[in-house]
C-alpha cells in the first residue's frame, strides 16, 4: 500500500469516527460553496466551522491539495533539492509539508505553523502516521520563525490569499529575504484568480529575486475514496489546477 493509500484509509476511519457520508457530503458541498462564492469569509476561519467542514476538508479538499502539491514538486524537480527542512506556513492538516518531505529520498524536518488548533492537531497525526519527522505548532505564519539557508524551504499552500492584508506584507518581506540568503520557496494558489489581488504584487518583487510564476494542470486520476466522495457531493474535478511562484 502506497504512503498515500494509506493515509486516506486511515483519514476515512478517523473523519467518519462520529460522522455519516451524508453528513459529509452536505458538509463538503457547503465548504465547497464557502471556496467558491464567499471567500471573503475565509479570512475568519470559515473554512474549519464546525466538524462537517473540518471533516469534509481533511478527507477531500487536504488529499487533493497533497496530490497537486506533488504534482508540482515532481514537475519543478523541487524533489532533487537536497533540502535540511521544509517550513509549512499555514499548514493546515499537513498535506502540502508532507507531499514535498515524501517527494524527497531524504524526507527532510516539517515545521508546520497554522493559527487553527484542530489543524496544528491533524498536522501533527499526518506527520505520524507518514513516518515523518515533523512537528506543527500554533501561531501567526506572517512572523513565524524562518530558516535562511541553501538547504531550507518553505511552502505556502493555499495559504496567502486568506492572511489579512497587514500580515501579508509582513510575510512578503520576509520571503524577499529568505529567497537572497538561499531559501527555497513554493507558493501555491487556486487558479482562479478571484479575490487575489495582492498577487501580482507578489510576483513583482519574487520574479526580481529569480522565482518563476506558472500555471499548471495536471489530470485529476482521483483515488477511489477521493472520487466516490466528489461524486455524492456533485463534484467533479477533472484537473488538478494551480498557480505557483517558486524557487526552487
Amino acid at each position: 500500500m502506497s504512503d498515500l493509500d494509506s493515509w486516506l484509509a486511515a483519514l476515512e476511519q478517523r473523519q467518519l469516527a462520529n460522522l455519516t457520508r451524508p453528513e459529509l457530503t452536505r458538509a463538503l458541498r457547503a465548504l465547497s460553496s464557502c471556496y467558491v462564492e464567499r471567500r471573503d469569509r475565509l479570512a475568519q476561519g470559515a473554512a474549519l466551522e464546525g466538524a462537517g467542514k473540518r471533516a469534509a476538508f481533511a478527507l477531500f479538499y487536504a488529499p487533493l491539495h497533497f496530490l497537486t502539491v506533488t504534482e508540482i514538486v515532481r514537475a519543478l524537480g523541487a524533489h532533487e533539492r537536497r533540502l535540511r527542512e521544509i517550513v509549512d506556513l499555514g499548514c493546515g492538516t499537513g498535506a502540502a509539508g508532507a507531499a514535498w518531505a515524501l517527494a524527497h529520498e531524504e524526507r527532510p524536518s516539517i515545521s508546520g505553523v497554522d493559527r487553527s488548533a484542530w489543524a496544528v492537531h491533524e498536522a501533527n497525526w499526518t506527520y505520524r502516521h507518514l513516518a515523518l519527522r515533523g512537528r506543527a505548532t500554533t501561531g501567526d505564519i506572517a512572523r513565524a520563525r524562518l530558516r535562511a539557508d541553501q538547504r531550507s524551504g518553505i511552502v505556502l499552500a493555499y495559504a496567502v490569499n486568506e492572511l489579512p492584508t497587514a500580515g501579508r506584507a509582513v510575510l512578503l518581506e520576509r520571503l524577499v529575504e529568505r529567497v537572497r540568503t538561499g531559501a527555497a520557496i513554493l507558493i501555491v494558489e487556486p487558479i482562479a484568480r478571484r479575490g487575489a489581488g495582492w498577487w501580482d504584487e507578489w510576483c513583482t518583487r519574487l520574479t526580481a529575486e529569480g522565482a518563476r510564476v506558472q500555471e499548471w494542470r495536471f489530470s485529476a486520476r482521483l483515488p477511489p475514496l477521493l472520487g466516490d466522495i466528489a461524486r455524492a457531493a456533485g463534484l467533479n474535478p477533472r484537473e488538478l489546477t494551480a498557480r505557483t511562484i517558486s524557487r526552487t
